[in-house]
């Protein structure tokens, strides 16, 4: 099954994340299939970068997003959303 999830980037104490669509029986920094975007969670305000036409073609796959990437990208929305 393919996931879409974070991959872990950056030095120590200092991460940064990348968004991939990758099969699910991968290492957590294996090789990728495709870069889908960003989140860097210490830039303040945190900032969440999403090729959204790539993710949603790759749901439209079959690719499963990661509980914890639907919920950093409803809580990204929900700002842009208060920012309005």
């Amino acid at each position: 099954m393919l996931k879409i999830r974070l991959t872990r980037a950056g030095a120590k104490k200092r991460p940064f994340y990348r968004i991939i669509a990758i099969d699910e029986r991968r290492k957590r920094d294996g090789r990728a299939l495709e870069f889908l975007g960003t989140y860097d969670p210490k830039s303040k305000p945190e900032q969440l970068v999403v090729r959204s036409e790539a993710l949603a073609a790759w749901v439209d796959k079959g690719a499963q997003v990661s509980s914890t990437l639907k919920s950093l990208m409803r809580r990204s929305r929900s700002t842009v959303g208060g920012a309005n």
